[in-house]
């Protein structure tokens, strides 16, 4: 069973999703809007989940994790690129 040690534990944890979350829009070129928009939520609320200060349901990670086209295991991840770029190769 997992308790936490404090209040701030839960708000770290949600800090770091809501960056990751907004890592990898930016990375797949979408505004808050446009992902907003494809998870069926308010821009509002996405950004709320990108600072910290919402804590997104199982239904709602799925969501973000298929309109982000990644899996779900991405948007627990630290500092690690995604699998995929929007930039073209340069041509030598």
């Amino acid at each position: 069973m997992y308790v936490p040690d404090s209040v701030g534990v839960q708000i770290r944890v949600q800090v770091k999703f809501g960056s990751r979350v907004r890592q990898l829009r930016l990375v797949a070129g979408l505004t808050q809007e446009d992902l907003a928009h494809s998870c069926g939520l308010f821009r509002t609320y996405l950004s709320r989940i990108e600072n910290g200060a919402a804590n997104p349901t199982l239904t709602m990670i799925h969501a973000l994790a298929s309109s982000l086209r990644v899996p779900v295991i991405a948007l627990f991840e630290e500092d690690v690129a995604p699998n995929f770029s929007k930039r073209k190769t340069p041509k030598p």
